[in-house]
């Protein structure tokens, strides 16, 4: 399927610049995509997928990537994402299927995963950085999508406070590693606590930090299913 023509964007036209000018060309429905928990040792990949509306009055001021915001920043956003959106959706994959199928292939399939959940179905795909094919319309990746697209910065947002809320669950389980801290991220904390404690059930077997911390070492016994605080979908 053939993608249109490329828009002309000015330099200062804002996030929404793009969706705007995909719309003017008969993309009506314009959905991005975007993850969090990549770069991560332990804990799920969280994808999510958003259509926000036309109406210039529903515009979400100061969106953007949602690691350059403030945590309570974050948290504020995502509560005027799930206000305003003509569609949501957010998909958890945890450890376990990571570790069997590859980081890269979950990734894409989060993201096919969460865009084919949103009603309407999107007419385009705007993504962060790199395309996800298999979605059955056009799209385009975009770099730094996530500070550059109103969509895709709302999806940066719905995953990134997803994911940070399903870590801080797993540090009431395993207050040892202290998840609430670092999210999962590979800090010298983290890891300190990955060498002393050996690793849980939520960390990435087949990242190699963990497996040589995990050398002769049993599995700390706990919770292995994730779940999303909040709405899923919408």
């Amino acid at each position: 399927m053939l993608s249109p023509s490329r828009p002309v964007l000015r330099v200062d036209g804002g996030v929404y610049a793009l969706e705007r000018a995909l719309q003017r060309r008969g993309f009506l429905v314009v959905a991005g995509a975007d993850e969090a928990g990549r770069g991560a040792c332990a804990g799920p990949l969280v994808a999510a997928a958003v259509v926000l509306p036309e109406a210039k009055r529903a515009e979400i001021e100061g969106l953007t990537d949602s690691k350059l915001l403030t945590a309570a920043t974050r948290d504020r956003m995502y509560e005027q994402v799930l206000a305003v959106a003509v569609a949501h959706a957010v998909v958890v994959i945890g450890p376990e299927e990571i570790d069997k199928r590859g980081l890269h292939v979950c990734n894409l399939t989060a993201m096919r995963r969460a865009l084919a959940a949103l009603q309407p179905r999107p007419s385009y795909v705007l993504t962060d950085g790199f395309p996800v094919d298999g979605v059955g319309v056009p799209g385009l990746a975009v770099w730094k999508g996530d500070q550059v697209a109103a969509c895709v910065a709302a999806a940066s947002v719905l995953a990134k406070v997803s994911r940070d809320r399903i870590m801080t669950q797993l540090d009431m389980v395993y207050p040892q590693y202290g998840f609430a801290l670092h999210k999962g991220y590979s800090t010298a904390e983290h890891q300190a606590a990955l060498e002393e404690h050996g690793p849980s059930p939520v960390h990435r077997r087949s990242y190699q930090n963990v497996a040589r911390a995990g050398r002769g070492r049993a599995v700390t016994q706990g919770m292995t299913e994730l779940t999303v605080p909040g709405p899923l979908r919408g």
